[in-house]
């Protein structure tokens, strides 16, 4: 009896072992299925995230499109990433100082008329303490004793007469604007605006990306997009290659404005040059051969006003230029040969297997909010109506 007892409850022992062991097996397989569809729905999310590659030369003004997208689409920034851009932004208004002080010197000095450039001798002592500043590898923040130094040369007539001639200096575009705001951003406690964050330039190295929808992603027929940003100075390119695969459409910045303007890297360049062979290249990339094409004539604001003073065919592309009658209808005159002219790259740089792709034009000024976000709604448009046939 007592043997049978003990069969009986080593049986028992047995059964109880194999039952837990059955028990733990599911619970695995149930997690591992889990997994399963967790990877399976990340998948599929993946595969409706349509991939945007932003491309365009220096100083295009990429960067400032993919901070309007975060302000736009995304939360926008908060005020530790605000406060971020103080440092930034201070640096930008030294750099701008220097410049002009560096660039009144040097048209004093080979102009004809150079005693238009000559600054007055208080204000040049002012100009070798700014620049030395600018030479220091962190830049201290501003206050109101710099501030009003800044100030002083900027209103000196020959920093004035040397602004005018910013085209050939590579002068950041954001310099009038934090000249005009100097007290402000010295205050304590300064905080950057929105707009000043636009404003603030800073070159992008290596690669970033975001992810939005131009009209919301939880709203019905909203597309996701996740746009990647490259540096766009020559020496970051080697960076593009490695994100060509798998693009749904490649937005390709070209600043309209930089006819007359040579390249940061290169003054030998002439920019416009550059992005003419730079939009080529990418044109004849292999794998874009059936990805859609955005093209942004961007800085529109700025040629507006250049087109007025500087002719197009300062630039060898641009040499056929006939002029019409100055004002409005000669700034439109002038953007719609320049536009001519990126259609006939594309159609001379597809092949004759390419050219049904889609392919975009439009006229942006990157620190227009609404404009931006107009193109956006317009870009998303276009792309649905393309993968539905229509």
């Amino acid at each position: 009896m007592s043997v049978l007892t003990c069969v009986l409850d080593n049986m028992g022992s047995s059964c109880s072992r194999s039952h837990s062991l059955s028990e733990a097996e599911t619970t695995k397989n149930a997690r591992s299925a889990d997994i399963d569809r967790r990877i399976l729905q990340e998948t599929k999310a993946e595969q409706h995230i349509h991939k945007l590659l932003l491309l365009g030369a220096g100083e295009s003004g990429k960067s400032t499109i993919f901070k309007q997208i975060k302000l736009l689409f995304q939360t926008g920034f908060d005020e530790a990433e605000l406060r971020s851009y103080t440092s930034v932004i201070h640096a930008n208004v030294y750099q701008t100082i220097k410049i002009l002080y560096e660039g009144a010197k040097e048209l004093s000095q080979v102009e004809s008329d150079s005693s238009k450039y000559v600054i007055s001798p208080d204000n040049q002592e002012i100009g070798e303490k700014l620049s030395d500043i600018d030479g220091r590898l962190d830049y201290p923040l501003l206050n109101k004793e710099l501030v009003l130094d800044v100030k002083r040369l900027w209103q000196d007539p020959a920093i004035q007469e040397t602004y005018l001639r910013g085209s050939i200096l590579q002068l950041p575009d954001c310099a009038q604007y934090f000249m005009e705001n100097l007290d402000r951003l010295a205050e304590a406690g300064y905080v950057p605006t929105k707009e000043d964050v636009l404003y603030a330039r800073v070159r992008t190295n290596g690669v970033v990306q975001i992810q939005f929808s131009p009209v919301g992603e939880n709203k019905r027929g909203g597309e996701v997009y996740r746009l990647y940003d490259v540096g766009g100075q020559r020496n970051e390119r080697r960076k593009w290659i490695h994100l060509f695969e798998g693009v749904n459409a490649v937005i390709f910045c070209a600043a309209i404005s930089e006819y007359d303007q040579m390249l940061f890297e290169d003054e030998t360049k002439n920019r416009k040059m550059e992005t003419k062979e730079l939009f080529d290249w990418v044109l004849k990339q292999r794998c874009f051969e059936k990805t859609s094409f955005i093209l942004f004539l961007n800085k529109f604001d700025i040629f507006e006003k250049k087109i007025q003073k500087v002719p197009l065919s300062v630039c060898e592309w641009f040499k056929d230029y006939q002029p019409i009658a100055p004002g409005k209808q000669e700034v439109e005159h002038a953007y719609e040969f320049v536009k001519k002219k990126f259609e006939e790259l594309y159609f001379q740089s597809s092949k004759p297997d390419r050219v049904d792709r889609v392919f975009k034009i439009y006229r942006t000024t990157t620190l227009d909010q609404k404009l931006v976000k107009k193109t956006f709604k317009l870009i998303d448009e276009s792309m649905r109506r393309s993968r539905e046939g229509t």
